[in-house]
């Protein structure tokens, strides 16, 4: 997780429109709540209206506009245009140029929302405050040449008043429910859009997983999918953001995904742009990689540098304490003998053997977890890497000795 503490880059000032759209909105909402009596009608129209901003700001202002991830009939990018205005989130223009520098720039200081600056600046301050930072330079002729997005930044703030609140809340007043329009259908909505969408530069910078890269912030969570329209897969987004999915996987939640796809279907929608998915899995395989070597590097593993032994030092040395001899390795097994599930008998009587036949099915077909504790008693390596003939126990000799342990000469 990236630093979440306040770490606010130098204030210039304060951008007061913004501090009063997003105080003001919110506590129209607040008193709306409190004080007015709630129409189903409205509420619906409200919800109705919401996933209109919503998909107008991740659909379009986003996946459209800003990368260019499938080309929109021109009744498409009208509803979109329309809708991400409705939102009241700066015209697509700026909002558009300011995402591409964030993804050209990420987690540096020409990085609009730096994720650096923490959970709050990300979210909220950089919209609020001025600062000193500015965000790094990108292409933006297209933006430039787009007639449609530039006669709406030439009009933004009439466009913003007439859809972000006038006509939400005067098409409930057609059921006489005018406040409930103004306070639910344009202000909580606003309200809700706004930061659902702010979580998109915050939240899936901080939380979740990273199945794709682990160098940058962002992040996929599931949250952030649900509160975002399919956005919080954060992660693919920003290894592969001309791809116009977010939830690569067909079973992640991604609806304006499937809006896109849908339009597809419709006609409205052409050149769905998509990353190879080979690629996609040399990413996703390169980070199950990283987190298996870091699983690896936090286990104790066999000793490298062990001793070359000869045989006749061996022989000497399992006088004193039990030592097998088990592919070319001297294991000392004085600590596993009690623990022997076969009996103490079968590791004594056969110190300074060589077990290699019995330990791989002469007797028993050891698991892996044999093999894995074996290897931590390893203190050496025979000279060679065999032993005498005359010294090697042959597996039906170690199969007699198994079944018939108690008529062994002691």
């Amino acid at each position: 997780m990236a630093n979440a503490s306040l770490n606010f880059p130098p204030i210039e000032g304060v951008r007061w429109f913004n501090v009063a759209v997003l105080t003001l909105t919110p506590l129209i909402a607040l008193y709306g709540i409190l004080f007015i009596p709630f129409d189903r009608r409205t509420i619906l129209f409200a919800i109705a209206y919401y996933l209109f901003s919503m998909i107008g700001i991740t659909a379009g202002f986003h996946r459209l506009w800003s990368h260019r991830s499938y080309n929109a009939s021109s009744p498409l990018q009208l509803f979109l245009m329309l809708g991400g205005t409705s939102s009241v989130q700066g015209s697509c223009y700026w909002w558009a140029r300011g995402h591409r520098s964030h993804h050209r720039w990420t987690d540096t200081d020409k990085d609009p929302y730096n994720s650096s600056r923490g959970l709050v600046w990300t979210h909220i301050g950089w919209i609020l405050f001025k600062s000193k930072l500015r965000s790094g330079p990108v292409d933006i002729s297209d933006l430039k040449r787009d007639p449609l997005v530039q006669w709406t930044h030439r009009h933004y703030f009439p466009l913003a008043a007439l859809f972000g609140y006038a006509i939400p809340a005067l098409i409930p007043a057609l059921w006489h429910d005018l406040w409930g329009g103004f306070c639910f259908s344009a202000a909580l909505r606003l309200t809700i859009a706004h930061h659902c969408t702010f979580c998109i530069n915050s939240i899936a910078h901080y939380f979740g997983s990273s199945p794709y890269d682990d160098v940058l912030s962002p992040r996929d969570h599931f949250l952030s999918a649900i509160l975002t329209m399919g956005e919080g897969y954060h992660n693919f987004h920003h290894q592969y953001p001309q791809d116009f999915r977010n939830g690569y996987l067909w079973y992640q939640y991604d609806p304006t995904k499937w809006f896109i796809a849908l339009c597809k279907h419709l006609g409205l929608a052409t050149n769905l742009r998509t990353f190879p998915g080979n690629e996609i899995a040399k990413g996703a395989l390169t980070m199950k990689l990283k987190h298996l070597k870091r699983i690896q590097d936090s286990l104790v593993w066999p000793p490298k540098d062990l001793p070359v032994v000869t045989w006749e030092d061996f022989q000497e040395e399992s006088q004193k304490r039990p030592l097998i001899l088990v592919s070319g390795f001297i294991h000392d097994v004085s600590d596993f003998v009690d623990q022997h599930p076969g009996g103490t008998s079968h590791l004594t009587m056969h110190s300074g053997k060589d077990m290699t036949a019995s330990f791989f099915g002469g007797v028993y077909r050891h698991s892996n977890a044999a093999h894995n504790l074996m290897s931590m008693m390893r203190v050496g390596v025979l000279m060679g890497g065999g032993c005498p003939p005359s010294q090697t126990v042959p597996p039906s000799q170690v199969l007699y000795v198994a079944r018939h342990e108690d008529d062994v000469p002691k």
